[in-house]
């Protein structure tokens, strides 16, 4: 008896997801609960099993090609019936677990567009109006599109996301070859969007146009917390991990978070609601070959250092490896992204809502003129930027957040003080 496997649900808001990889052949035979198939979906990997024993008749989709929730991925032959699209999803449970408060990474969220179109130069000189909205222009403007070639789907003449998008993928993906500036002419070169990459698109965009942001920056002396952190680096070694500056900092934060939880909290604006959360969960952002992954070191505050840095360690190279987990990247409160191994010194970071603030971290570098007993004397200095959500920060507390995260540094005893 044949029955079709059709790829089950993902996680929350999930729709499709990459193939990766295909884990069998025609003619294999499977048991139930063998991982059949390697999907990328949001930021996370996930292997996918098949729901009964029996021998693989027919492969449906192929390596690269996305595919869709509920569509059918394989044949197979013999072995139980297959359970229906509504049944109970097959996926690994560690991917089926977001936690309620905090919405899936690739939620379908689109940019909130304005109330009004902005005049653009570009209609007097193409001799034709076009309605459309900022956001929507500078949508147009990103994929290569003329927006004057699109056509509004609505009898109302404005042009939405949704008709550029279709424009753009009926006449880049089709090869139709869309209109472009050509004040730049050169070869043009198409690559199809990762899920990790469409996923940070979206999300980031969210974030970017919801939240309201401050940026707020600070220089932290790490003299002391180096020598510190060599001199107890046996211990953290002594147990196969590392004992870096990111682990403290992680300790450090989860301090502050207690002493002022307004930054340990979310917002319904809708509700005018303040969401305060009494766990202290946080991201940390991995640079990986596919992109930005922001991975969740849980009950950080319970947490000595070295068990930090095991985490820590843990849960990047899962994330570069790319066997992160949707559960893995939900239920953070609070992000760090330290780009001190790269380079740098202050930036911008975007709080990852529905956080409320996000603290940046750059390179430290030696100072000779910033001691507080001596003029002269080498400090190592590190520079910090803290972004947060005006809507529920005021400066006031943006800066007495940051200044307490200096001061727990270079004095290490006012987290127990009054961490």
């Amino acid at each position: 008896m044949a029955f079709e496997f059709k790829l089950p649900e993902l996680g929350e808001n999930i729709e499709s997801g990459d193939v990766v990889n295909i884990l069998v052949a025609v003619g294999d035979a499977v048991a139930e609960g063998q991982s059949i198939l390697e999907i990328e979906a949001g930021k996370a990997s996930m292997e996918i099993p098949s729901p009964a024993a029996g021998t693989i008749a027919a492969i449906h989709v192929a390596q690269g090609a996305t595919v869709a929730v509920g569509q059918l991925a394989f044949t197979i032959e013999g072995g139980m019936a297959a359970p229906a699209p509504s049944d109970e999803p097959k996926a690994e449970p560690e991917a089926l677990a977001p936690v309620a408060e905090v919405p899936a990474p690739v939620a379908k969220e689109a940019p909130v567009p304005a109330p009004a179109p902005i005049p653009d130069p570009v209609q007097a000189s193409a001799g034709k109006a076009v309605s459309a909205a900022p956001n929507v222009r500078r949508l147009a403007r990103e994929l290569g599109v003329d927006i004057h070639d699109v056509v509004p789907a609505t009898s109302g003449g404005r042009i939405s996301l949704e008709d550029v998008k279709k424009f753009a993928k009926e006449n880049l993906e089709g090869g139709g070859g869309t209109k472009r500036n050509t004040s730049s002419p050169g070869a043009v070169r198409i690559e199809k969007m990762s899920q990790i990459r469409k996923a940070t698109m979206v999300h980031m965009t969210h974030c970017w146009t919801t939240i309201p942001h401050v940026t707020q920056h600070d220089m932290a002396d790490i003299t002391k917390l180096e020598e510190l952190r060599k001199r107890f680096a046996p211990k953290a070694e002594a147990v196969g991990t590392k004992l870096t500056i990111t682990a403290i900092l992680v300790k450090v934060v989860a301090a502050a978070l207690k002493v002022y939880p307004k930054f340990n909290c979310s917002i319904d604006p809708e509700k005018s609601e303040i969401l305060y959360r009494d766990f202290y969960n946080i991201g940390i952002a991995v640079d990986t070959e596919k992109g930005l992954m922001v991975p969740v070191i849980p009950d950080a505050d319970q947490k000595n250092m070295v068990d930090i840095a095991q985490d820590l360690g843990g849960i990047a190279k899962k994330a570069r490896e790319g066997q992160i987990s949707l559960a893995d990247m939900q239920g953070g409160t609070f992000t760090i992204t330290n780009l001190g191994g790269i380079g740098g010194s202050f930036f911008t970071p975007i709080v990852n809502s529905p956080e409320v603030a996000i603290l940046g971290v750059g390179r430290a570098i030696m100072d000779p003129c910033v001691g507080k007993n001596e003029l002269c004397a080498p400090r190592l200095r590190m520079p910090l930027s803290l972004s947060y959500d005006h809507r529920i920060i005021d400066g006031a507390d943006g800066a007495r957040f940051l200044r307490w995260i200096v001061e727990a540094i270079e004095e290490p005893m006012l987290i127990s003080l009054e961490g």
